[in-house]
């Protein structure tokens, strides 16, 4: 292998209707968000910080390089699908870090959805107004 060439970590996370595909490569610790940089892309500080947890427990902030691409869903469900594949990348980069990401519970899939539309309700769960007469 020349010395040019870096090894590259893949990790994908999701959450919601979120789904996040994270490239991890040794570097100063830039994240980079659908080419956009981290403060670009998330406009509030608690977003960054959820992005930036897996990096933070493993004491990996300026050792790797993360580049992600993520659709659907909201800011909240992209921030915690980020978080997943960073989660799953530095699994797959070494595996001494697991336990500490399992006991954080970062490499846990959140199974909470949206619930379908039940046929006779006007959403998941409303029912139209009942009237005797």
């Amino acid at each position: 292998m020349a010395k040019s060439e870096k090894i590259v970590y893949y990790g994908t996370g999701r959450r919601k209707s979120s789904v996040a595909r994270v490239r991890l490569v040794e570097g100063s610790g830039k994240i980079t968000i659908n080419g956009t940089d981290i403060d670009e892309f998330f406009g509030l500080e608690t977003l960054k910080v959820i992005v930036k947890q897996p990096l933070t427990v493993t004491n990996t902030t300026s050792k790797y390089d993360v580049f992600c691409t993520v659709k659907g869903g909201g800011f909240t469900g992209q921030a915690g699908a980020i978080r997943h594949g960073i989660a799953r990348a530095l699994n797959e980069a070494n595996s001494e870090y697991r336990p500490t990401l399992k006991q954080n519970g970062f490499l846990t899939r959140d199974p909470r959805m949206k619930e379908r539309k039940k046929y006779g309700l006007k959403k998941a769960r409303k029912a139209p107004q009942f009237s005797k007469r």
